[in-house]
């Protein structure tokens, strides 16, 4: 850069600066983007060409990694099923419902660890602090191929839980630091479809390691010994190659990531006094916003509407698929093609509520059509058209969980505010993983009425909860559009409102 300056709240850039930085790195005078003006009028605008580099170069070096992590966990999360018809409540004698209890058990750790993992991300730098999760879930899924008891079962869950916990909210909060917010949940997705990908990878890998028998271990144990060490492998050399945040990010040049600053703070509206996240500081006050915003408890609620079927999908389509008539190899085989489906409407999904800017749209119409694949399910009269529905429901439910996701954090500045409610959204969906954990169960095969009904009954829900948030949003925008808050302003210190902000706006 040619020279450098610091910005001021005035819009005038200072003539002297004695201790420049990148968060303060300005071009010369007479290349100055226009300025942009309103809240953010100290804050000039980023070249096109600039952003699309930045965005470019955080697509390559940033979301891979994510989508290997979040792939991993959710294949370590979720094998416990491929285990299942492999023989493991045979060998370890689990009676009744008691492997359903190991599988809940997982999520009491997960949900505590929510929104305190959160807060601690940019503390201990999220480029190590989410391969090191990572790493200690692995040599605990290593551990679960050992297992001899229910008992030995329930603590590897538990520490499963614990390590996980903070994954998911770690993430969005991670890519929120480096995107804007409406090129977030195409990101999202981007990651997120490593979800339905790991149950058909993880089906490919089980149906192969399951035919192994060595040193008094057969089948099933090596499905989470294979696993778990692929998951330790890929968590140390992530922790080489993830950086902690824009600034920090060494594939950028000094221009980019000044720019990839300034991109950030105009795209918060008013809702981000600080040009770089690493110079926000905790407090309390943050906290108590997440808590008491309407979208938190929307999008929370929604959210816990959508785990529902979205968990107990992942956990026993397996067993669903099993009990339609098809051996166990075959079952195995059978739960690749409705993933890989899943795997797609959550790329095109995202990419098209980042096109149109919309979120709420995407949640009703995918509701809709996984509710179309549970009605197949139930009503169904031969396995082929039961088959079937299992596809509507993979296509429906998985790319319904970044947009809830995304749309909250979205609608929530600045950083402490968007990690606390998330944590939040996150930790209170993860209760709908008890319902989940005993929706199908062995009883109630082959036809599953209960389990189908209830995860219908989830969908209704989101649906509504997503209508009710269009409207509070449209709404409040209206009303901020209209000055109708601008008293805020005059109430207190502007750079304490976050997405408070008259200027700000909320994501539909």
């Amino acid at each position: 850069m040619a020279s450098q300056k610091s910005f001021h709240t005035s819009g005038t850039p200072s003539p002297t600066s004695e201790s420049p930085n990148v968060n303060d790195t300005a071009i010369p005078e007479s290349k100055y983007p226009p300025r942009i003006k309103g809240a953010d009028s100290d804050v000039f605008e980023v070249d096109p060409a600039l952003d699309r580099a930045i965005t470019r170069k955080f697509d390559l070096h940033v979301v891979p990694w994510l989508f290997g992590l979040w792939l991993l966990a959710f294949l370590d999360r979720s094998n416990i099923g491929n285990a299942k018809i492999d023989g493991l409540p045979e060998d370890l004698k689990l009676a009744g419902n008691t492997l359903n209890t190991a599988l809940a058990v997982f999520y009491i750790p997960y949900i505590l660890v929510d929104v305190p993992s959160n807060w601690v991300l940019k503390i201990c730098g999220a480029g190590y602090y989410l391969p090191s999760l990572m790493i200690a879930w692995g040599i605990v899924g290593m551990c679960m191929g050992f297992v001899k008891s229910f008992a030995g079962l329930v603590v590897c869950r538990l520490l499963l839980g614990l390590f996980e916990g903070g994954l998911l909210g770690g993430i969005i909060l991670y890519l929120s630091m480096f995107y804007r917010r409406h090129q977030l949940v195409f990101r999202m997705g981007m990651f997120y479809c490593a979800a339905p990908l790991s149950g058909a990878f993880g089906g490919l890998l089980a149906t192969g390691l399951g035919e192994i028998n060595y040193d008094g271990l057969n089948g099933w144990p090596w499905i989470f010994i294979v696993e778990g060490a692929i998951t330790i492998l890929f968590g140390i050399i992530t922790a080489f190659f993830l950086p902690h945040n824009p600034a920090t990010s060494k594939f950028l040049t000094e221009e980019e990531r000044a720019g990839s600053l300034r991109r950030l703070k105009l795209d918060g509206n008013g809702a981000t006094a600080d040009h770089d996240v690493a110079q926000e500081t905790f407090s309390w006050h943050w906290v108590r916003m997440a808590v008491f915003d309407v979208n938190t408890l929307l999008c929370s609620f929604n959210f816990f509407a959508i785990i529902t079927p979205i968990y107990s999908y992942a956990l026993f389509l397996p067993t669903i698929i099993s009990d339609l008539g098809y051996t166990r190899v075959t079952a195995q085989l059978f739960t690749v093609p409705p993933n890989m489906v899943a795997f797609c409407t959550v790329i095109l999904g995202c990419y098209l509520s980042d096109r149109f800017k919309v979120r709420g749209a995407l949640m009703i119409t995918g509701c809709s059509l996984a509710i179309i694949g549970y009605i197949m399910l139930l009503a169904g009269d031969s396995p082929t058209v039961r088959y079937g529905g299992t596809f509507l429901v993979a296509a429906g439910v998985f790319p319904s969980s970044p947009a809830v996701m995304g749309w909250l954090a979205n609608n929530l500045a600045p950083h402490y505010v968007r990690g606390t409610g998330l944590g939040i959204q996150i930790g209170i969906a993860n209760f709908a993983s008890f319902i989940a954990t005993f929706t199908y169960v062995s009883s109630d095969a082959p036809l599953f009425v209960t389990g189908h009904c209830l995860n219908i009954g989830m969908l209704a829900l989101s649906i509504i909860l997503s209508f009710i948030t269009i409207m509070y949003v449209k709404i409040e925008n209206r009303k901020r559009a209209r000055g109708g808050r601008d008293s805020r302003l005059a109430n207190g210190d502007e750079a304490m409102l976050g997405s408070r902000h008259p200027q700000f706006r909320y994501t539909i």
